[in-house]
Formats: structure tokens, C-alpha cells, sequence
């Protein structure tokens, strides 16, 4: 979904500083606001940037960085050295990710066959494969969704920005 002018300036509040290069909205919280955006594969200066889903909401983020301290991401890659269905789905997801982002038109070598967070051979950032797993639906990525699943509900206390709910 193109974000509104409004949901810029809920990302710019939420990130502490203007977004760059906003394609689209791709999961909103329970709360209405945006929680992770579309970035396109090469940013208005040239820079290449393969992070196609990243997270923006400020409880969504702070609630995923205390995940990774508890050891999960390691966890996760020994699973994926010893489970072979589990590292095929992982893969997938890896594919998904390219495909969505490839599906922009955009053609940008530097980030050919990269996706985000470590995929496809290992775990490195929670964060990206939560995003992936919030922007593309539950069952592409196997591991954003067991993150996912182990956060608490974020959201719950106070909306994701200083804006409040939308109406």
C-alpha cells in the first residue's frame, strides 16, 4: 500500500529522523499505525540498500532487539545446519524476499541474491525476518515467524507513535 502523507510522518516520528525512500506500507499494527515499511533496492542517492521490509515501530523494534539477547539467533541457525525441511523453507523465504523486492522493477546488481537478516545459510537479525514475516503473512518465513510468535503484544500499551490510533 503507498503511505499516506500521514503515515511518513508517523514513520519520521517513529524513526527520529525522514525516511528515506518509503515505496510502501507493508503491515501495519493492531493499533493502526505503521510497524513496517517497503524500502526500494537502490535509495534516491544511489545507494543500494537490500532491506526491502524494515521495521519502524519504536515498541516493535525495542520488543525484537530484547528477543535477540536471549540466544535465539543462534538457536536458529544450528536448527537450520541439522533440519533440513526447515532449512528449505528457509530458503523459500530467501526467494520470497528477492521476489517481492525484484517485483518493484528496480534493477540493482549490488543486491542481487541478497535478502536480509542472514538468509539464506544462517540467522543474523531478528529484526529484518520479523519484518519479512509481518509485511509478507504468516507461513513464507518460518523463522520471522517463530520471532514473531515469542514477542510480546507490542502494541498493547500505547500506540506505535506519538499520533495515537487512527480513526
Amino acid at each position: 500500500m503507498k503511505p499516506s502523507e500521514r503515515d511518513l510522518e508517523v514513520v519520521q516520528e517513529q524513526l527520529g529522523r525522514t525516511p528515506r525512500d518509503v515505496h510502501g506500507v507493508a503491515h501495519r499494527c493492531p493499533c493502526g499505525e505503521v510497524s513496517v515499511v517497503e524500502t526500494p533496492p537502490r535509495l534516491g542517492d544511489g545507494t543500494p540498500f537490500p532491506t526491502f521490509y524494515y521495521a519502524t515501530c519504536p515498541r516493535l523494534t525495542g520488543a525484537i532487539s530484547t528477543l535477540e539477547t536471549t540466544g535465539m539467533m543462534g538457536e536458529m541457525s544450528s536448527r537450520l545446519e541439522n533440519d533440513p525441511e526447515l532449512n528449505g523453507a528457509y530458503k523459500a523465504a530467501h526467494l520470497d524476499y528477492i521476489a517481492a523486492r525484484s517485483a518493484l522493477g528496480i534493477d540493482v546488481p549490488e543486491v542481487e541474491n541478497i535478502s536480509a537478516g542472514g538468509m539464506p545459510d544462517r540467522v543474523k537479525c531478528l529484526h529484518s525476518l520479523v519484518a519479512h514475516s509481518l509485511g509478507a503473512g504468516p507461513g513464507v518465513n518460518p523463522l520471522g515467524d517463530e520471532a514473531l510468535a515469542a514477542l510480546p503484544q507490542w502494541w498493547l500499551e500505547n500506540p506505535c507513535s506519538a499520533f495515537g490510533t487512527q480513526e
